[in-house]
């Protein structure tokens, strides 16, 4: 019989208010001590919605993606008591929040301090990648097999990892880069990974990144330079 696990939640969001709630409400509230949401900036009713939805809060002025996540990691190292495990999901309800049992299973069973949650191996639901996603995916995910060795198929935002581990990652990046820079270290520092394959569908509203030309571009741009920046 495995220990339970204490395990909390950062959602990244921005202008999120049609989705957040749905994310929130399909969280395990049982498997989940804390779910944090990161209001990067929101102009709408984010953050208003996900407190009265049960989560926590915390304002984060200064956009971008890695920031707000950064920002949540600030506010889980203030707690007297930290972590096992931290999630990360998107605000925009394209992952399914109910998946979280087949991210933490890896772990609970000790065979890894990182799992990402795979579009590629698991049930994507069409649409709901645009192509220069899955072209960036392909791309990035060539890359760090050929200067690090490792095989990853997705950079999916959609991931545990181990408080032990993300303190040892040291992770910088405040926008674009996040997800890569957190694979790419932890293949650096030989840090054990699993994916799992996790359902996906079209997200609620418009991204802010892939949904944009200046996003798309300035996205893949940054994903480039961390890959080679840490080689």
């Amino acid at each position: 019989m495995y220990e339970p696990l204490k395990i909390d939640v950062i959602i990244p969001a921005y202008n999120e208010q049609a989705a957040i709630g749905n994310v929130i409400r399909d969280i395990p509230a049982h498997l989940v001590r804390d779910i944090i949401v990161c209001n990067n900036g929101s102009t709408d009713q984010t953050a208003q919605i996900a407190s009265e939805a049960g989560a926590t809060v915390i304002d984060v002025p200064v956009r971008g993606y890695g920031n707000a996540c950064l920002q949540g990691i600030a506010y889980i190292d203030s707690k007297t008591v930290k972590p096992d495990v931290l999630i990360f999901i998107d605000g925009d309800y394209s992952d399914f929040p109910e998946e979280i049992p087949l991210l933490i299973e890896p772990i609970r069973s000790k065979r890894a301090h990182l799992v990402i949650g795979s579009r590629s191996l698991g049930n994507a639901q069409s649409g709901s990648m645009t192509p220069q996603q899955i072209f960036g995916n392909w791309l990035a995910t060539r890359l760090i097999r050929i200067f690090f060795s490792v095989t990853f198929t997705d950079l999916g935002p959609f991931r545990a990892i181990t408080y032990e581990a993300l303190e040892q990652l040291k992770m910088k990046d405040r926008n674009y880069g996040w997800t890569v820079e957190m694979q790419v270290k932890a293949a650096k520092l030989n840090i054990s990974f699993e994916e799992v394959a996790v359902s996906y569908r079209v997200r609620i509203g418009k991204s802010k990144v892939s949904g944009t030309v200046k996003g798309t571009v300035m996205a893949g741009y940054k994903i480039m330079w961390t890959i080679l920046k840490y080689i």
